[in-house]
Formats: structure tokens, sequence, C-alpha cells
């Protein structure tokens, strides 16, 4: 059964076709983390969308420093109540 699968994805590569948002968005978080495999780093760079990948890394970005400034913000108010 994974062979058959094997077999789709390499034939989807082949065929050129795009990714999709979902797998944008999959492929930033994970290489964010540092854990984004060469299988799909080698798909990125073979069907990605360069300003796709460009806008979901900036709002993944942004999100992160966001979310530790609120955090950083909220346990400084709560330390010097």
């Amino acid at each position: 059964m994974t062979e058959q699968k094997d077999i789709a994805k390499t034939e989807k590569l082949e065929k050129g076709e795009k990714t999709s948002l979902l797998q944008v968005v999959g492929s930033v978080l994970m290489a964010g983390l540092g854990v984004q495999s060469s299988k799909n780093k080698e798909r990125d760079f073979k069907q990605g969308n360069f300003k796709a990948f460009i806008i979901v890394g900036f709002v993944f970005t942004v999100l992160f420093v966001v979310t530790v400034a609120t955090v950083v913000s909220t346990v400084l108010d709560s330390a010097g109540k």
C-alpha cells in the first residue's frame, strides 16, 4: 500500500503539479521548526510557487512575533502585580 502511495507521489512530481496552499503552510511550519523532510523540501523546490512561500512565511513570522510579544507582555504584567 505504501509503495502505491510512493508511486502516486512520484507521478505527481513528474507531472509538475503545483503545491496546494495547505502543503505550503505545512512546509513553512515544518521548516520554521527545523523538521522539514528532504522529500518535502525537494517537492517544494520543484513544484512550489515562490510568492506563496514568501507570503506564508511572512504571515508565519508576524504571527510568531506577535505571539511571543503577547506572552512576554502577559508574564511581565502578572509578575509586576
